[in-house]
C-alpha cells in the first residue's frame, strides 16, 4: 500500500501551511533555526524534510553532514534544486520510516517536526533507536478540536488521504514512549497557532549508560 504523503503535491502542502489562517510554515522555520543552533553537534537528520523549509539555517561551518529523509521522492527533488549551496553537507534519503527505519544512518541530532503524527510512537522509536542520536528535537501539533486536525483552507481536500494514517498526539504519551528507550525530556515549548491549534516542541537527550 502506498503512503498517502506520496500523493500530496508539494505546492498544495506548502501553500496550505503558509496561509495566514494556518501559519505553520513560518512557525516551523523559526523553530528549525533554533533546533539547528542549540546543540553541540556536527551531524543531524531531519525526518520528514518535505520541501526543505528551514534548511537555510544549516551552518556549513558547524555541520559536517545533514540527512534529509522523506517518503515523497518529488519533495526530495525539490529540496535538491532549492539548496544547491548545501550540496557538500546535505544528503537526501528516500525512505518510508514505517517500513525502512533500519536503513537510517546514525546522527547526533534527530529533528522530527510534524512527523510522529503520521508514523506513530512505535515507528518513531524504532527510527530513534536506529539513528542513535544524542539529542532528539521534535514538534507535534496539539489540536483543541479532535475532529478538525487539518486547518480549513482551499487546499483542505489535498490531505483527505492522511486520515488513514494520522495519530492524535499527546505530550505525556510522547515523553513516556521516549523514556522507555532511554531518552529524558530536557525542553518543552508551545506556540499557539490560528484555529485553536498549537505547535509543541519537545526535546530529549539520551541518558548516560
Amino acid at each position: 500500500m502506498s503512503n498517502p504523503w506520496e500523493e500530496i503535491r508539494l505546492d498544495d502542502y506548502e501553500n496550505h501551511m503558509r496561509l495566514d489562517s494556518v501559519r505553520q510554515l513560518q512557525a516551523m522555520n523559526a523553530i528549525m533555526k533554533m533546533q539547528f543552533e542549540v546543540y553541540p553537534v556536527e551531524t543531524a537528520m531531519v525526518l520528514g524534510v518535505a520541501g526543505g523549509n528551514g534548511l537555510e539555517h544549516i551552518r556549513t561551518d558547524k555541520y559536517r553532514i545533514v540527512y534529509g529523509v522523506d517518503v515523497n521522492e518529488a519533495y526530495l527533488s525539490a529540496v535538491s534544486e532549492r539548496y544547491t549551496d548545501l550540496s557538500d553537507v546535505l544528503t537526501l534519503l528516500h525512505l518510508d520510516l514505517v517500513q525502512d527505519a533500519e536503513r537510517l544512518p546514525q546522527a547526533e541530532l534527530l529533528i522530527a517536526n510534524l512527523l510522529i503524527e503520521y508514523i506513530g510512537y512505535e515507528a518513531f522509536r524504532k527510527a530513534v533507536l536506529q539513528s542513535a542520536p544524542e539529542y532528539v528535537s521534535c514538534v507535534i501539533q496539539i489540536n483543541m478540536d479532535e475532529n478538525s486536525w487539518v486547518s480549513d483552507s482551499p487546499y483542505l481536500h489535498a490531505f483527505d488521504g492522511l486520515d488513514a494514517i494520522h495519530h492524535q498526539m499527546e505530550e505525556k504519551a510522547l515523553a513516556a514512549a521516549m523514556e522507555e528507550i532511554g531518552y529524558v525530556e530536557i525542553l518543552r515549548e508551545a506556540e499557539r497557532l490560528p484555529n485553536g491549534k498549537a505547535l509543541v516542541r519537545v526535546d530529549f537527550r539520551r541518558e548516560a549508560n
